[in-house]
């Protein structure tokens, strides 16, 4: 069995609280670790606070090469984080590859975006009273972040809360979900070999007090949060001084017009919809098909559907496996229900296994159906058609959500109305709104969240500006 330690103030160490740790696809327990309490939560804020000025003063080329030591050691074991990420999240290997190499990408951009934080020069003269001065704004790091990473993505989405903090100059501590910890743990022993001041990063798996406490304990000065809008928002309100940066998912939306490629927009979709059982925030969830090619469309993809191969994650050949518990196939499975129970009409799919739910295609849905409204995280699909693009545009803004939106069109007039009237942070021209590269702006509108994530992006908000006034 695997047991990981906790990782604060420099130091990797047991508590007497242990967490056993699932593989979702077999149910079995195969490692174990330990759950921070106050005590430990106190203790890794306290060394924080300790190196915060050395963090702050850290020379750029000093952060660049910490940030790329620890990429090139992911690079060196990206095979082993992918099988530790296989097995604590039922994450098929050919995406947990991916995961692990989309990490390795946000370390390295870090590294670059290090050595060019910003700053701007500013002429003061535009009237009187300014001339004779010129001002320099310069941006500083904000001080102690609190990072809370989901189990969806395990590695990445801690990676995109630490390595712009280190870029930025911030300590950080990272809560990890406690499904998922053992991939940021197996991080943290990278990170400790590293010249990166000790206590500057603390990584704990943490009880629903200590958890809290990152919240409301005002030697934050950034909560970056990852997870449900009902958690992120009660969060905001509860943060008090701190600023606080929220990415909440949603139910993505799918336009299909008929001058799309269809073989491609089918080849996209079912990625979009089906990778990692839709455990994805931008996970393809409602699909809108022209009524020209809605017949054709609806045919090819549910034979794609049906021909995923299911197995065991840690297979090569796997493309759609567990979810990550039974509780939530369970509510996939009764959200599915009620939606045929209320006149929805099942394509393929539509049967749970244990933790396995299969992929699911719906037809004859409306918004009030929970399919629809609510963000499903699950490998369930709706499909449906439209009579113009005005009405899809429509359909995608008729949602609580606004996170990301795949558009299949070769019509220039219609990628254009889609980026002025679509109501969200991402419009993705003939790919999925899954789509996703570690150094573009991300993050949503509406019960999506709040701030934006993208390593460039995520350092400006761990940074504070401040002007300098320079009298000639």
């Amino acid at each position: 069995m695997i047991t990981k330690q906790i990782y604060f103030a420099g130091n990797f160490q047991s508590t007497e609280t242990v967490v056993e740790v699932k593989n979702p696809f077999t149910n079995q327990v195969f490692a174990k670790t330990f759950l921070a309490g106050t005590k430990e939560l106190n203790s890794a804020i306290e060394a924080a606070l300790k190196v915060e000025k050395e963090m702050k003063f850290l020379p750029s080329f000093k952060k660049y090469e910490i940030l790329k030591f620890i990429a090139s050691e992911l690079e060196k074991n990206k095979q082993y984080f992918a099988e530790i990420i296989s097995q604590e999240a039922a994450k098929p290997m050919v995406y947990a590859l991916g995961e692990v190499a989309r990490s390795i990408q946000t370390f390295t951009i870090a590294s670059e975006e290090a050595k060019r934080l910003p700053k701007e020069y500013i002429s003061l003269d535009w009237t009187a009273a300014g001339s004779g001065k010129e001002g320099l704004v310069k941006y500083y790091p904000l001080g102690l972040i609190a990072g809370i990473a989901p189990f969806n993505f395990p590695l990445n989405l801690a990676v995109h809360k630490i390595a712009p903090a280190i870029a930025a100059g911030n300590p950080i501590i990272l809560k990890p979900s406690r499904n998922t910890p053992l991939s940021t743990l197996c991080l943290a022993e990278i990170i400790d070999k590293s010249e990166l001041p000790k206590g500057a990063v603390s990584i704990l798996p943490m009880d629903r007090e200590s958890g809290n406490q990152l919240v409301t304990d005002e030697r934050f000065k950034l909560i970056s949060f990852t997870g449900s809008p009902q958690v992120g928002w009660k969060m905001k309100q509860q943060a008090g001084k701190k600023r606080v940066l929220l990415e909440l998912g949603g139910n993505a939306g799918v336009i299909v017009s008929d001058t799309a490629n269809l073989e491609n927009a089918v080849n996209k979709t079912i990625v979009g919809a089906f990778a990692y059982s839709g455990q994805v925030c931008i996970h393809a969830q409602r699909i809108y098909v022209h009524k020209n090619v809605f017949d054709e469309f609806s045919e090819k993809f549910v034979e794609r559907a049906k021909n995923l191969r299911t197995g065991n994650p840690m297979s090569s050949e796997t493309e759609i496996s567990a979810m990550i518990d039974e509780n939530n196939a369970k509510r996939v499975e009764q959200w599915v229900n009620e939606a045929v129970a209320d006149g929805a009409k099942i394509l393929c799919g539509g049967k749970r296994n244990d933790t396995f739910y299969e992929p699911t295609v719906l037809t004859r849905t409306h918004n009030k159906m929970k399919v629809c409204s609510l963000e499903i995280f699950g490998p369930v699909v709706t499909l449906e058609p439209f009579n113009n693009f005005e009405q899809a545009v429509d359909y995608v803004n008729e949602s609580d959500y606004g996170l990301q939106t795949g558009v299949f069109t070769n019509k220039l007039d219609e990628i254009n109305f889609a980026f002025d009237h679509l109501e969200v942070g991402g419009v993705i021209i003939n790919d999925v709104p899954t789509f996703r590269v570690d150094n573009m702006p991300y993050g949503g509108v509406k019960n999506s969240g709040f701030g934006r994530e993208g390593v460039k992006y995520s350092i400006i908000e761990m940074m504070e500006p401040k002007l300098l006034v320079i009298s000639k």
